[in-house]
């Protein structure tokens, strides 16, 4: 008899789950699997690849098909220095913008990003980094653990930056100068070397900037001009989120991890969609068994046109679609295994993994290059 897989994720369905052709959305899914070797792939609503990239780095985060067709791919810079234990496993620094036929058109490094980035429509890049924070401020860091503190005792604050097509720096925000520690505690066993750690960043209309605090469960809306919070929903509504986004009707859709949730006994994820002026829930979806859907880390959510929404279950390679009802009409589960590359990443995060850190759908329209058989 031949031995068992010994990936347990492996062992299950991969590819393509389901499909409900009459309510799915038309497209294509764009993944890019943090462990393929820089592989990023469009897949139809059969499950079938119709188009790759082969990046010469591994993603650092996400990928994106930009407004002229290209790839706007975040990768994991080989040279990025090891801050802290796991840097490796989630920084990127190495942006590119790519052709369909893959030539380089665009780059730009930062060997202190860290999780997200958002393509601009004027061209420039938002995306999150971090700085070793004034010794001052870092001494008013609340909760958290101490076990795995830095030697030296320093602490990271998050920076964000916004670079024009040239590189050159508009604008930056640094998280010390604006949110009081006091009111910010990192949650009780969690390591303190990051504060609060930003794992989603995202424009709105108006200009502010949605930002999502893990270490700490919230999303707050900065004002450009003045850096000051104009909006903040707490950890009374979430539990260690990412990717806040501004939808069209103006409210905000964000994918809440369910890690720590308050009056839960057992961890759980869902999507939900707040209504800013009254940080209302107006729309939400979690699974009927609630713990057959969690993320731990990552995880995104994107509204597709026709009003259903696409799911990103990240640490288990885990895309989803399901309708305002709640009905799951097209499921995938990334095919592709294998460790984090880095030792650092994979003592972390050990064996193989199939996980992404978000997925997009993508019209016909929204790629004209594209050529099927």
């Amino acid at each position: 008899m031949p031995s068992l897989d010994q990936a347990t994720l492996r062992r299950r369905v991969t590819g393509l789950v389901g499909v409900d052709e009459s309510l799915a959305s038309p497209g294509y899914t764009l993944i890019a699997p943090q462990t393929a070797d820089g592989q990023v792939f469009l897949v139809d609503l059969q499950g079938q690849v119709v188009h790759r990239w082969t990046m010469p780095q591994r993603p650092g985060r996400a990928a994106v098909i930009l407004p002229n067709g290209n790839l706007g791919y975040n990768g994991n810079h080989p040279d990025s220095p090891n801050i802290y234990p796991a840097w490796s496993m989630w920084h990127g620094g190495a942006f590119s913008e790519v052709t369909p036929e893959g030539e380089m058109v665009w780059q730009h490094t930062d060997l202190t990003h860290h999780h997200d980035a958002e393509w601009q429509p004027n061209g420039n890049l938002l995306y999150g980094c971090c700085e070793k924070m004034p010794a001052h401020i870092a001494a008013r860091v609340l909760g958290g653990h101490h076990t795995h503190d830095l030697p030296d005792g320093a602490i990271y604050g998050d920076v964000i930056r916004e670079v024009d097509r040239a590189g050159t720096l508009v604008w930056e925000w640094k998280v010390w100068e604006h949110l009081a520690p006091e009111d910010f505690p990192i949650h009780a066993g969690f390591d303190r070397y990051h504060w609060p750690m930003i794992n989603g960043v995202s424009a709105r209309r108006d200009g502010s900037v949605l930002l999502s605090l893990r270490t700490t469960s919230g999303v707050i809306a900065v004002d450009r001009a003045s850096g000051d919070v104009i909006w903040h929903l707490g950890h009374e509504v979430l539990a260690q989120q990412h990717a806040p986004v501004e939808l069209p009707n103006g409210n905000i859709l964000i994918f809440d991890n369910g890690n720590l949730r308050i009056g839960a006994a057992i961890p759980y994820s869902r999507v939900i969609e707040v209504e800013p002026a009254t940080k209302k829930i107006v729309w939400s979806y979690e699974d009927p068994v609630r713990p057959c859907f969690f993320s731990p880390f990552m995880g995104g959510a994107q509204r597709l046109p026709n009003g259903n929404t696409l799911i990103c279950e990240s640490t288990f390679g885990r895309v989803f679609e399901v309708t305002r009802a709640g009905e799951t009409v097209w499921e995938y589960v990334v095919p592709w295994f294998a460790p984090y590359p880095e030792i650092e990443a994979s003592s972390y995060v050990p064996g193989p993994q199939n996980t992404l850190f978000r997925a997009y759908r993508y019209t016909a329209e929204e790629l004209p290059w594209l050529k099927l058989p």
